[in-house]
């Protein structure tokens, strides 16, 4: 039975439901990560078509924006931005791994032939790590240690570079369609900047609706609240809802507001968007263009996941690691499709039609990152010796 006979109202809770029971039962008995299990399942149910029409894909959209951005901003809140002051190897790493990535990948993608347009898109999406999947991943393991803590800090400055390099790009693509420099200056600027700015007024004012909150419970979900209102007003003014959800994170841990830590992933409310996350992103995969891209994903993916390893392995002596664990940093680093994805879809909303053009390049990497890039962010952290076991 097709389940759009059934509408958005019943629908959607059903695919839910299979993915949290795979989930569940793949890491319960198998220890497969719960966001590899989602996104499989987003992605069987788009190849059999029953993800297709079933609610519309503007408010589907913004579900999944205000899933990531509230992991964003946990990622924003766990970061520490002083680490990179004391230790600016790091931040040289960040920059190295960044750069590498984006002229390895465009050099691959020239190999296959693609455009240069399409080559700049993949480049740039492709120095993206994806926060939804390193937090997730991370919580499930309780993992703590240097590696974890790398990941998390590379993870920003790579969501950071991706989104400065994309907007670029996009800046690029109004330059040649409408030959206005200032403009395409000025959008890239206004995006970024603005962004950064909107998610720091929220962590200034975010102290005295805090005061309202009687419990631990109370605080999650206002910052929850705020976290959806940020992205309702960061969609309606164009700007990009996934970088002033960090700013938030990063602001608010600045202020010293406290978030309890058995909160994590902001309980069950957050447990809920991530599945929904992960096979709302499977879904938006096509397996049409899968056989024609997989040879393109796959040499894309060992060039990034060797950029990654290459670079944290030469910078580890200096920045204060074993050259073991640099190697585990790059390939826990892994992850890029739900970030990746929505950065493209938010391109592609805010009139940049190269986004639409571009994605049957990209579904071959990101079909194959989906699924297999939890579990090389798994099992780096437990081969790390970082995973702690439930209740310790």
């Amino acid at each position: 039975m097709n389940v759009e006979l059934l509408g958005p109202l019943v629908g959607w809770p059903l695919m839910l439901l299979a993915a949290w029971g795979a989930g569940e039962w793949l890491f319960r008995h198998h220890g497969f990560p719960r966001v590899s299990a989602y996104g499989a399942v987003g992605l069987l149910l788009s190849g059999i078509g029953l993800s297709q029409g079933v609610a519309p894909q503007a408010a589907l959209g913004f579900l999944a924006n205000t899933a990531l951005a509230l992991t964003l901003f946990e990622l924003g809140y766990r970061v520490n931005p002083r680490w990179f002051r004391r230790n600016p190897w790091m931040l040289a790493i960040g920059v190295a791994q960044a750069m590498l990535t984006f002229g390895v990948v465009m050099w691959v993608a020239g190999l296959f032939g693609i455009a240069m347009d399409q080559r700049l898109v993949l480049a740039a999406l492709c120095v993206a790590t994806s926060p939804a999947a390193v937090m997730r991943v991370s919580n499930d393991l309780h993992s703590a240690g240097q590696v974890t803590e790398r990941m998390l800090h590379l993870c920003v400055l790579n969501c950071l570079f991706a989104v400065l390099l994309l907007r670029l790009v996009v800046g690029y693509w109004h330059l040649e369609t409408s030959g206005d420099l200032g403009l395409a200056a000025l959008g890239s600027v206004y995006v970024l900047v603005l962004s950064l700015v909107a998610g720091a007024v929220f962590g200034v004012i975010a102290p005295w609706l805090i005061r309202l909150a009687t419990s631990r419970q109370g605080t999650t979900v206002t910052f929850a609240i705020l976290v959806l209102l940020l992205t309702g007003i960061a969609q309606t003014l164009h700007l990009s809802p996934l970088l002033a959800a960090l700013a938030f994170g990063a602001v608010a841990r600045e202020r010293r507001i406290i978030l309890d830590p058995a909160q994590r992933n902001f309980g069950a409310l957050g447990d809920l968007l991530t599945v929904f996350l992960f096979v709302f992103i499977g879904s938006l995969l096509s397996w049409g263009g899968l056989l024609g891209g997989v040879l393109l994903g796959i040499s894309v993916l060992l060039a990034r996941s060797a950029s990654h390893v290459l670079v944290n392995v030469l910078g580890a002596r200096v920045s204060g690691t074993t050259f073991r664990k640099g190697a585990l940093t790059g390939l826990a680093l892994m992850p890029m499709a739900a970030f990746a994805m929505l950065l493209l879809e938010e391109s592609r909303l805010y009139g940049f039609d190269l986004a639409r053009e571009s994605l049957p390049t990209l579904v071959g990497l990101l079909v194959l990152l989906e699924v297999i890039a939890p579990i090389v962010t798994q099992r780096a952290l437990v081969a790390a010796n970082e995973a702690k076991p439930e209740g310790s």
